[in-house]
């Protein structure tokens, strides 16, 4: 089985930074437009600029094991692989950009005697700009290495009990009677929306929407006790709204007593939980007078969620999307 995640740069430095950009924004499920137009932005704008800015957030946040997203994913992996006889199911993971990237984890399995391969993007709701790229990543390399295992994908998981459950439960640990919840997923051009709905495919808000009406119901909210927002923008498009910055200002200007912050579109903790949620999100709801604000881990290793994911991984082998 190959669990794939998004990826990370090697080192947080503005080169390494750049280089793991370049492969990011240049893929055409990423910034969709025309070849020519996206070269231009990214090697003519963003990447003269944003690996400045962004190198430094990176270094805020590194650990002494490396990147987080690479270091809790690998924790993940570990703690999924002692679930199951590798006699019988053989695990490994692989970034669709950087290290380690899909590319050698198809070569460990293959020389392991892989002869069925479950693909397994760790994303909980379907996204071209994740699911979809990581899936056309494996059978892109499966094809330039000339092996054919029979392949299977395992399915979105954003209403899944064995993914709703310890989430619900990660975020009852830091409720109380004052709490707020904000569910911030990762944002998305509009145009990758409109796209997925023209072609038929998964729709994405739909999917978050579903994600939060689980746990809500779980955890027995009303409408005056979440809201949902979308983070981490880049670039002049438009994008989905309303974004977190402007909520977090909006719940602290509203007296919020205590926010929680949770971000169902990871189970993995990197920049986007780390930095822009834990630091920028709490530095603004400070500036505009909010109370007390925590921010949820994501599922990372949690035992419940290795649980969870065990039992999707099986049903992913028993009941196949191809």
């Amino acid at each position: 089985m190959l669990m794939i995640n998004v990826g990370t740069p090697d080192q947080p430095t503005v080169e390494s930074v750049r280089h793991y950009l370049r492969d990011f924004l240049l893929d055409p499920n990423v910034i969709d437009a025309p070849y020519i137009i996206r070269h231009l932005l990214v090697r003519g704008i963003i990447l003269r600029f944003r690996p400045l800015k962004i190198a430094p957030r990176y270094k805020e946040i590194w650990m002494d094991e490396g990147s987080p997203l690479r270091v809790f994913t690998n924790r993940m992996t570990q703690a999924i692989k002692s679930e199951f006889n590798p006699d019988e199911i053989v695990i490994e993971y692989g970034m669709r950009y950087g290290n380690p990237s899909i590319r050698s984890a198809l070569d460990l399995l293959k020389q392991q005697g892989v002869d069925e391969l479950l693909i397994a993007p760790l994303f909980p709701q379907f996204a071209q700009a994740t699911t979809e790229t990581a899936n056309s990543e494996v059978y892109f390399q499966l094809k330039q290495m000339g092996w054919n295992p029979m392949t299977k994908e395992i399915n979105d998981f954003y209403e899944e009990p064995e993914f709703i459950n310890p989430i619900t439960e990660t975020i009852k640990e830091k409720m109380n009677d004052n709490s707020h919840i904000l569910f911030s997923f990762h944002g998305l051009p509009l145009s990758h929306v409109r796209r997925a709905k023209k072609l038929g495919k998964p729709n994405y808000v739909e999917h978050c929407n579903k994600t939060v009406l689980s746990v809500v119901e779980k955890l027995g909210l009303n409408d005056s006790q979440w809201s949902i927002s979308y983070q981490s923008r880049l670039g002049p498009v438009r994008w989905l709204k309303p974004s977190t910055d402007s909520t977090v200002k909006s719940l602290a200007k509203r007296g919020i007593e205590h926010l929680v912050i949770v971000s169902p579109a990871f189970v993995a903790d990197g920049l986007e939980t780390l930095e822009e949620l834990d630091m920028e999100a709490r530095e603004i709801y400070t500036e505009n007078g909010g109370g007390e604000m925590t921010v949820v881990k994501c599922l990372n290793d949690n035992p419940a969620w290795i649980q969870g994911l065990k039992s999707l991984i099986y049903n992913g082998f028993e009941n196949p999307r191809t």
